[in-house]
């Protein structure tokens, strides 16, 4: 489980304690019963709320009202009424999370109640959600079942999908380098390292050692935490987004890839460049050889064309002229 003192770290100094114990203790409490304190999950779900809620600065939204806000009032999309009635004040972000909008309210105090937990009507009274233990629960509800999918983020914190994991709870990748260098700091802390150490830990794993957490690093990350659970394995799946497999895609067929020397043969060449891209090919404009054997080929046919034309003509009159006579 994870301390006060731990968070410090990971935040680079002191997170405000009320806040904090609110989310620490509901992990604590209801966190086994959701599969949240394996390590490489437990620092998926850092990186998030440390971002979110500023290193638990903010338990509630900051309201202006902004324009944006403002829309709030008639945003049925988040479960407020279409009226112009002060709900979207009313219902303004909450939590470590910023649990926001009538319909998140609604169903995270129907999640409550079937998991038996007896909750005060948030709906009436959103305000209750920023008292123990609901507001560390706030999160621990949207992580489960309250995302966009409707399932545990824990399958993308599994194969260390950070990028997934934020899209999931931001619905982009807004402040997406702020959750990264969050996540890097709270795996070196969970691994009992130094936050800053992130150069000492890839020279250590044989990386460039830039002190940037990028892809290899953040796998290498992932996979020692990986470890300290007993029994936990990689999904197969595993993507340390963001990164892309580069592979050599060839620019040419694999037999007219290599020198003129080295094919099948120059007149074959020439036959299986036409039969594979016609005339209008491109892949033979590099091929000085090919180029003139068929210009020499076409001006050939143009000469004969030129030379019989005529005698078919006469040949074709003194047919017509016999069967006439």
């Amino acid at each position: 489980m994870i301390t006060i003192a731990q968070l410090d770290k990971i935040a680079g100094k002191k997170v405000d304690r009320p806040n904090a114990q609110s989310f620490l203790s509901a992990l604590e409490k209801y966190g086994p019963r959701y599969g949240l304190l394996p390590p490489h999950r437990l620092a998926q779900e850092l990186a998030q709320v440390m971002h979110e809620s500023g290193a638990f600065r903010y338990d509630r939204e900051i309201w202006g009202p902004t324009p944006a806000q403002q829309r709030y009032d008639t945003r049925v999309d988040l479960g407020n009424t279409p009226e112009k009635d002060g709900d979207g004040k009313k219902n303004l972000g909450r939590g470590p999370i910023q649990l926001t909008g009538g319909g998140n309210i609604k169903r995270f105090h129907e999640w409550c109640v079937k998991e038996g937990l007896a909750p005060p009507n948030f709906v009436e009274n959103p305000d209750l959600i920023n008292t123990d233990p609901w507001e560390g629960l706030s999160f621990i509800w949207y992580w489960e079942v309250g995302n966009p999918t409707g399932k545990s983020l824990n399958r993308y914190a599994d194969i260390g999908d950070v990028e997934m994991v934020t899209k999931k709870v931001n619905g982009g990748l807004n402040g997406f380098d702020d959750r990264l260098r969050y996540l890097a700091r709270a795996s070196l802390v969970l691994l009992g390292r130094d936050p800053n150490s992130v150069e000492k830990y890839q020279r250590e794993k044989g990386l460039a050692a830039d002190g940037i957490s990028g892809p290899q690093t953040r796998a290498a990350l992932h996979a020692d935490l990986l470890a300290l659970t007993p029994g936990a394995t990689e999904a197969k799946s595993t993507s340390i987004a963001p990164v892309t497999e580069k592979k050599p895609v060839a620019a040419v067929p694999k037999e007219l890839d290599k020198p003129t020397m080295e094919t099948k043969g120059f007149w074959e060449r020439i036959f299986t460049l036409v039969g594979l891209s016609g005339i209008g090919g491109a892949s033979w404009l590099g091929d000085w050889k090919v180029i003139l054997a068929l210009a020499v080929a076409v001006a050939v046919v143009t000469v004969i064309g030129l030379v019989f034309h005529n005698r078919i003509i006469t040949a074709v009159k003194e047919l017509k002229g016999a069967i006439n006579g």
